[in-house]
């Protein structure tokens, strides 16, 4: 399978931000480690902090062949609108995940708005989270 792996914003600082709930993974670790534990995979992975790019990648994804997409959108997961409304005509499966326990952090990080429009939500595993994505990718894809 074709997988689009978006990672949002901030997330190019893994490994020096915030390590207590992030970890110490950095963003290249990451990607090799989904990459290791999923030989049989394509991965293209994606990181940007502009929100505008990000919707331009996802748009991109309904061209190319992509059969999944895993998303960490970070903090445009609480709060774009416009993120929502760019995954919401993506008919391929598509899964949310976050290293962090989004509902055991502060109030405002407790609503995805992004999620009401994916298949699932997977938080809280931390590098383990796109792990278990890959997995509902490969569900949902014999659905």
């Amino acid at each position: 399978m074709k997988i689009l792996v978006v990672h949002g914003p901030n997330l190019n600082l893994l490994g020096k931000r915030d390590t207590q709930v992030y970890g110490s993974i950095t963003l290249e670790e990451l990607n090799e480690f989904i990459q290791k534990e999923n030989p049989g995979h394509d991965f293209t992975f994606f990181q940007s902090n502009v929100e505008g790019e990000i919707i331009d990648r996802l748009h991109q994804a309904l061209k190319d062949g992509t059969g999944g997409i895993i998303t960490n959108l970070g903090g445009y997961t609480h709060t774009s609108v416009a993120l929502r409304d760019a995954l919401e005509p993506i008919s391929i499966p598509k899964v949310e995940v976050h290293l962090s326990n989004i509902h055991a952090r502060e109030v405002f990080r407790e609503q995805s708005l992004t999620g009401k429009v994916m298949d699932g939500i997977i938080t809280g595993f931390g590098k383990h989270s796109y792990l278990l994505g890959v997995q509902a990718l490969e569900h949902l894809s014999k659905s």
